[in-house]
């Protein structure tokens, strides 16, 4: 393996874009020990192959996030025909600086989550729900305004 390899598999990901197919080939078969799948192109192997470096650099998904993945993929509908949640309402934990997007009635809506409440427009409110209200004008669920809820 050479020297520039090495380095990008060690999670230099800004490396993976000066490399060529043939490279990424040859980067390809070493991280996983196969060839790449017919037809990929180029830019597709690069980014998997600085996905995989950051995750042997950083750490991967966190278990919830793993199992939430995990369960996507099986039959996402309850007995009773209601689809699931990919999360769980619970684990959908909001941290300061986060900010929520919200387009409505052509116009875009910014939410900053803080420590103790929301900001929309230099304006703190206590619930998202009080925002949803403030830009539809009706009594909305402000999770499920804002997606966070995907009962």
């Amino acid at each position: 393996m050479t020297t520039a390899l090495a380095s990008m598999i060690g999670g230099d990901v800004a490396a993976f874009e000066e490399m060529g197919r043939d490279a990424c080939i040859e980067a390809w078969r070493k991280q996983f020990d196969r060839e790449p799948p017919k037809y990929v192109s180029a830019q597709f192997m690069r980014r998997a192959l600085a996905y995989e470096a950051q995750v042997k650099a950083h750490g991967g998904h966190s278990p919830a996030v793993r199992r939430a993945l995990e369960r996507s993929l099986k039959d996402d509908r309850k007995p009773n025909g209601k689809v699931r949640p990919a999360l769980p309402a619970s684990s959908v934990a909001l941290r300061p600086g986060t900010h929520l997007v919200r387009e409505w009635n052509g116009r875009s809506y910014q939410v900053e989550v803080l420590e103790a409440g929301f900001r929309m427009d230099g304006k703190q409110y206590r619930s998202l729900s009080s925002i949803a209200r403030k830009i539809t004008g009706a009594h909305w669920s402000g999770p499920r305004f804002f997606g966070l809820d995907a009962s």
